[in-house]
C-alpha cells in the first residue's frame, strides 16, 4: 500500500533536508517520481512529533522494538 501511494502521490520532503537547495530535484531525476517540498518543512515536523505524543499508546509498534 505504501509504495502505491508514493507512486500516486509522490514524495514530499520535509525537515530541515527539505531546506536543501535542489534536493527535489536530485530524488525526483533519481527515482522519476514527483516531488514536491512541504509548505513549511520544519513546522511538518514539529506537528507529527505532536501527533505521535499526543496519541503514544497508538504509535507505539512503530517507535519501539519488541
Amino acid at each position: 500500500d505504501l509504495v502505491a501511494d508514493i507512486i500516486e502521490k509522490g514524495i514530499i520532503l520535509t525537515g530541515g533536508g527539505a531546506l536543501l537547495r535542489g534536493l527535489d530535484d536530485v530524488i525526483r531525476e533519481k527515482t522519476q517520481l514527483p516531488v514536491s517540498i512541504a509548505d513549511d518543512p520544519l513546522y511538518s515536523v514539529a506537528e507529527g512529533v505532536r501527533i505521535v505524543l499526543n496519541d503514544l499508546h497508538n504509535f507505539r509498534n512503530v517507535l519501539m522494538k519488541n
